[in-house]
């Protein structure tokens, strides 16, 4: 998964083809659930772009883009927002998987 130093470099990442961000950070324990099928989840959606945005390094962007809980999901085509799937609840695979077939 692509991570970036600036939050600039997500905004310029989005602007073409369909991208996913995930935001997330170290110490969430819900974050740390996910991982470990994240690397099958982008195989499985290989026509999709992802992001890793750390929470705590770009609060910016999450403050700019409405994201309040991690982990959470924010799906783009050609730069425009195409879903999203942001809350403090846990999610499972299915649910995330649920998630990124309507966004494909």
């Amino acid at each position: 998964m692509k991570k970036f130093e600036k939050h600039e470099e997500y905004l310029e990442a989005i602007k073409e083809g369909k991208s996913v961000l995930l935001f997330s950070a170290d110490w969430c324990p819900d974050c740390r659930v996910i991982e470990p099928f994240l690397p099958e989840l982008e195989e499985k959606y290989s026509e999709l772009d992802f992001y890793y945005v750390d929470r705590d390094d770009h609060i910016d962007l999450c403050q700019e883009m409405d994201v309040f809980g991690i982990p959470s999901f924010v799906a783009f085509q050609d730069g425009e927002e195409s879903g999203r799937f942001v809350s403090k609840l846990s999610k499972s695979q299915e649910e995330i998987e649920e998630f990124l077939t309507t966004v494909k």
